[in-house]
C-alpha cells in the first residue's frame, strides 16, 4: 500500500470514528442549524440539525499534518492556514450557536483575522523556507517570476478569496465537501506526478477527511460544517494550490466555487443599483437553482460533476 493511500484511509478513519463521538454530543448541547425563513423551503426540515461540525476534520487535519510536520517543517504553512482560518470560522459558530449572538463575529473582526492568518503564511512561505515567487501559467505550463510586491497581493488575494469561496459553497448537503475533495484529489494527482511528498499528504489526508465527513453531511445531512469546517478546508485548498506554484489553476478546477461567488456579489450589486430588484431568486447560486425547481441532491451532483471535468481539462492542458 503506498503511503499516500495509507494517510487517507487513516484521515477517513479517524474522521469517522470522531464524527460517531461528537456529532451526538453536538445535538445534545443544542449546537444546532438556524436556517432562513426566506430561502427553499425544504429546507426548513433542517432546523435542529446539528453544525459546527467543521471541528472533526479540523481535529484530524491538523493532528495528522502536525505529527508529520515534527520532521517536515514545510507542513507548517498549510496548518498556519488550516487552523489560522478555522480558529476564525470556530469563533464565529461559537458565537452565533453557543453564544446566541446572531451577528457573529463582526465583518471587520472577521477580515482582520484573515488578513492576520494570510500574512503569517506569506512571511513564513518567502522568509522562513525562501519559496520563490513563481507561479505556474496555465495552457503553457510555464512558470513566471512576479515581483515580490505582485506575488504578496496576489498569494493574499488567493487566500482570502479561496476561504470565503469555499464558505460561501458550503450551502446544501454535501456540496462544499465533495467539491473540495475532488478539488484535492486532482492536486495531490500533479503532487504525486511532481514527487512533492508533503503535498501529496496534504492532498490525501484532505481528500480523506472530506470523503468520511461525507457519511454525515450528505443528504439527509446529520451534521454541517459551519464556518469552523469551511474556513479550514479553504486554508487546505489555498495552501496546496500556492505550494505547488499552481494557484492560477483554481480559476478553472474552483469554477463552481467561483460562479457561486460572483452570484452572491452580482446580487448585491444589482440589489443596490435597482433599489430592491433581485437579480437571482436567491445567492449563491446553488439556491438560485434550488429555487427554480431543481432539487437539491441533483444540484449537489451537477456541482460535483462540473468540479470533475474542470479538474480533467485542468490537468490535462
Amino acid at each position: 500500500m503506498n503511503t499516500q493511500t495509507l494517510n487517507l484511509i487513516i484521515a477517513f478513519a479517524a474522521t469517522f470514528i470522531l464524527g460517531i463521538i461528537i456529532v451526538p454530543r453536538l445535538k445534545k448541547f443544542k449546537i444546532e442549524q438556524v436556517v432562513r425563513d426566506d430561502g427553499p423551503k425544504t429546507h426548513l426540515k433542517k432546523n435542529g440539525t446539528p453544525t459546527m461540525g467543521g471541528i472533526i476534520m479540523l481535529i484530524v487535519l491538523l493532528a495528522i499534518l502536525g505529527f508529520h510536520a515534527v520532521s517536515n517543517h514545510v507542513l507548517i504553512l498549510p496548518i498556519v492556514a488550516i487552523l489560522g482560518f478555522g480558529i476564525i470560522g470556530f469563533i464565529d459558530d461559537y458565537k452565533k450557536l453557543i453564544k446566541k449572538d446572531t451577528k457573529g463575529l463582526s465583518p471587520l473582526k472577521k477580515v482582520l483575522g484573515l488578513f492576520i492568518v494570510t500574512a503569517v503564511f506569506i512571511i513564513l512561505y518567502l522568509n522562513v523556507f525562501g519559496f520563490g515567487t513563481d507561479i505556474i501559467i496555465p495552457f503553457i505550463d510555464q512558470p513566471i517570476t512576479l515581483s515580490l510586491g505582485a506575488f504578496v497581493v496576489f498569494t493574499a488575494f488567493i487566500l482570502l478569496a479561496t476561504s470565503n469561496a469555499v464558505n460561501l459553497t458550503d450551502g446544501l448537503d454535501g456540496l462544499a465537501s465533495g467539491v473540495v475533495a475532488i478539488i484535492m484529489t486532482f492536486f495531490t494527482i500533479i503532487a504525486v506526478k511532481q514527487g512533492d511528498n508533503d503535498m501529496i499528504l496534504l492532498g490525501s489526508v484532505t481528500v480523506g477527511t472530506c470523503l468520511s465527513f461525507l457519511i454525515f453531511n450528505f443528504h439527509p445531512a446529520h451534521v454541517f460544517m459551519g464556518d469552523t469546517g469551511s474556513l479550514a478546508l479553504g486554508g487546505a485548498v489555498a495552501s496546496i494550490a500556492i505550494m505547488l506554484k499552481m494557484p492560477l489553476y483554481l480559476a478553472i478546477i474552483a469554477f463552481v466555487c467561483i460562479i457561486d461567488t460572483l452570484s452572491v456579489m452580482l446580487q448585491v450589486i444589482f440589489f443596490k443599483i435597482t433599489k430592491g430588484k433581485r437579480l437571482f431568486k436567491m445567492a449563491p447560486f446553488h439556491h438560485h437553482l434550488e429555487l427554480s425547481g431543481m432539487k437539491e441532491t441533483k444540484v449537489v451532483v451537477i456541482f460535483w460533476i462540473v468540479t470533475a471535468i474542470c479538474a480533467c481539462i485542468a490537468y490535462f492542458i
